[in-house]
């Protein structure tokens, strides 16, 4: 597998995200991933709002999210049957904007991978819409999927064999987020001005089908739950 992020000038608000693929991106193999962060798609949906002070910010969080806790130093919530922080809502490289997340992140995956097939005449070709991402007592962020189109995005492994012979009883890949790790390692995080990567060579199953509910768990299903449930009853007794 081969990923190589695109190096581009600053995207603005309200601006043609097809434009400005076609401007950085020449060519676009078949069988390939592009990967693009979900900051330039907002941008280009106009999900931004003009940034006024703390109280404000914490007010749409709330708002964008269907749980929020005040921690630390971020909000822990939920969005989108995800646990992120803040509600996805960014302040960096904005300008004195707040920047949310795309409405429909797999929507927007989805109209973005249809009109690059017709530009780029492929049939199949993969995209993520990636951000930042947490995982529970580990130190730095990672790559999240907040939508994507054009691959399975989970491997199932359940019923197939391991080296041994012995049946995996539950064992399932999370592709996705996996490739959203991948590149947003070679992104960066900073000033480096890479908003896309193209990955090729990925060992993922292409698929014209759009299936957003294969990468949701069941929170009772979960093996965090017992934390969740536990913070979610703090939470309605501070309230």
């Amino acid at each position: 597998m081969q990923i190589s992020p695109i190096k581009t000038r600053v995207f603005l608000e309200n601006e043609d995200l097809i434009a400005f693929i076609l401007e950085y991106v020449k060519k676009l193999p078949e069988k390939s991933v592009l990967i693009i962060t979900s900051k330039i798609v907002a941008l280009s949906e106009e999900r931004t709002v003009e940034y006024k002070n703390k109280k404000q910010k914490e007010s749409l969080v709330k708002k964008e999210s269907v749980f929020a806790l005040k921690t630390k130093f971020v909000w822990f919530t939920i969005k989108n049957d995800a646990i992120m922080a803040d509600a996805g809502i960014d302040e960096s490289n904005a300008e004195g904007k707040l920047v949310l997340l795309p409405k429909d992140s797999f929507a927007s995956a989805n109209k973005i991978r249809s009109a690059l097939c017709t530009r780029y005449k492929i049939k199949n070709l993969g995209i993520i819409i990636s951000d930042s991402g947490l995982l529970p007592l580990r130190n730095g962020v990672i790559g999240m999927a907040r939508g994507y189109a054009g691959f399975k995005g989970v491997k199932n492994y359940e019923g197939e064999k391991d080296i041994f012979g012995r049946k995996f009883k539950y064992s399932k890949t999370n592709i996705a987020d996996g490739l959203a790790t991948a590149a947003t390692l070679c992104m960066g995080e900073g000033a480096e001005r890479q908003p896309m990567a193209l990955i090729t060579n990925a060992p993922i199953v292409f698929s014209n089908k759009l299936n957003k509910k294969e990468m949701i768990i069941k929170k009772s299903d979960d093996i965090f739950y017992p934390l969740l449930k536990n913070l979610d009853e703090k939470r309605k007794q501070k309230n």
